[in-house]
């Protein structure tokens, strides 16, 4: 009698690693890293910025802002990713060339990693980020009525999570605050993770599982989004942004999807240097209507 599969119709760790674990699938992969390190180190020489606001408590809740050269600009508030345990703003300031260059201001959240800190408490922090955020952002030139979220990988995850959240219960905003979400290769069914080469680090248990699975947490949201991913991911990422595309649409929500020709989970993000790009030209189309 064979045993019962991990998750879906995976028997083995090592087949969810290979799905979920894109350095295996990606030859270049430290290559994309060093180009994301000189694209931020770029984008911090050319654009102004104001560095390691704190937006909470502890040390590490801070933001980086790049504000726009326009007043009253909109704004696009980026989760970077690295699986929860992993990365930092600093590594992602390249985001906020494509933004910038269309009049968009920027800001490049910071958070706790994993195993300092569980999955709650950074969902926690970054629903305090978009909060600081709305909150205080004109005092930077930024619009807090037009205000957009967006992340990539676990960013994409926690991304998901905001719009999710409670804002007018919990935070004393509007029901519906936020402007847009580009979510960028997430993960929004987190339960497969716990059978991974993560486990040790995220600790994943049955509650963590339930209250941080966006895909199961939908709800009619005001906020149109954007799910997107490189074509040339895993089945799993492919499934696991349609999946999330569809119960947006079922809960009456707004979503397009995007899966991106020719790139891979790493390079998916890299369109956001380039004020052209498709991923910069959804933000730009959201954002900018009023203006």
């Amino acid at each position: 009698m064979s045993a019962a599969p991990l998750y879906r119709d995976f028997s083995s760790a090592e087949q969810i690693d290979w799905e979920y674990k894109p350095s295996l699938r990606i030859a270049d992969a430290e290559q994309c890293m060093r180009r994301y390190g000189e694209h931020s180190a770029e984008a911090r020489t050319r654009l102004a910025g104001r560095y390691d606001i704190a937006y909470g408590p502890t040390r590490d809740e801070k933001l980086d802002i790049f504000p726009a050269a326009r007043a009253n600009a909109p704004v696009f508030v980026f989760i970077h990713g690295g699986y929860w345990r992993a990365f930092s703003a600093r590594e992602h300031s390249f985001i906020a060339l494509g933004p910038s260059a269309l009049g968009i201001t920027t800001v490049l959240v910071d958070y706790s990693l994993c195993p300092k800190v569980t999955i709650d408490e950074i969902t926690r922090q970054c629903r305090a980020a978009i909060a600081w955020t709305i909150r205080h952002i004109g005092a930077y030139g930024g619009d807090p009525g037009r205000v957009a979220v967006g992340g990539h990988s676990a960013g994409g995850h926690l991304s998901a999570m905001c719009l999710e959240t409670r804002w007018d219960e919990d935070w004393g905003l509007a029901r519906d605050p936020l402007a847009a979400a580009l979510l960028v290769s997430g993960i929004y069914d987190i339960e497969p993770l716990r059978h991974s080469f993560l486990q040790p680090t995220i600790q994943l248990d049955d509650g963590v599982v339930s209250r941080n699975s966006p895909l199961f947490g939908v709800r009619p949201c005001a906020t149109p989004a954007l799910v997107t991913w490189g074509a040339d991911e895993s089945a799993e990422f492919e499934r696991q942004s349609i999946s999330f595309h569809g119960a947006w649409q079922a809960a009456g929500n707004r979503c397009e999807l995007l899966a991106q020709p020719g790139a891979h989970h790493f390079s998916a993000i890299e369109g956001f240097a380039d004020r052209a790009h498709p991923l910069c030209r959804w933000l730009a189309a959201s954002l900018l209507a009023t203006t």
